[in-house]
């Protein structure tokens, strides 16, 4: 597979990365604050026991694809921007590993009739998190779209 190939592989993954990304943080977040409180809690169950499968799916392939084409053209045109996607990705995941998922592991049990005194706050503190993780992987994805319009040129 060459290069640009390999590159284009990785701009579709990064971009629906992003775009899934985009469409939690902007539109699903706004719309669960906008529920009474056991329809939110349901509604986030539901999201965190479909995400936790889905966005995996996504972002593993995403990572790998990246750090290959860093591998495979280190000092091509775009390199710097390539290298920068990456590292956004790499805090992408650790955004992810470090903070969003341990809280959804612990917001999958939540019973929406029942849900945790602080319930609240995890939430916060989630919210507060995406703002970093979806950033990086939507600046990633704009770093590797600039990366192959480089290479490409």
């Amino acid at each position: 597979m060459s290069v640009i190939a390999l590159q284009a592989v990785g701009l579709f993954l990064a971009g629906t990365l992003a775009g899934e990304e985009f469409i939690v943080r902007y539109g699903v977040q706004p719309a669960l604050r906008r529920l009474d409180d056991r329809a939110h809690v349901a509604a986030r169950v539901a999201l965190v026991r479909a995400l936790r499968i889905v966005v995996p799916i996504i972002m593993l392939p995403t990572v790998l694809v990246a750090v290959a084409v860093v591998i495979v053209d280190a000092g091509g045109a775009g390199a710097g921007w390539r290298w920068a996607g990456t590292a956004a990705l790499g805090a992408f995941l650790l955004f992810s590993f470090l903070g969003t998922v341990p809280l959804n592991m612990k917001v999958a049990d939540w019973q929406p009739d029942n849900p945790p005194a602080d319930w609240r706050t995890t939430v916060l503190r989630w919210q507060r998190i995406d703002v970093l993780r979806s950033s990086a992987a939507i600046i990633a994805f704009l770093c590797l779209v600039v990366a192959f319009a480089a290479q490409a040129s």
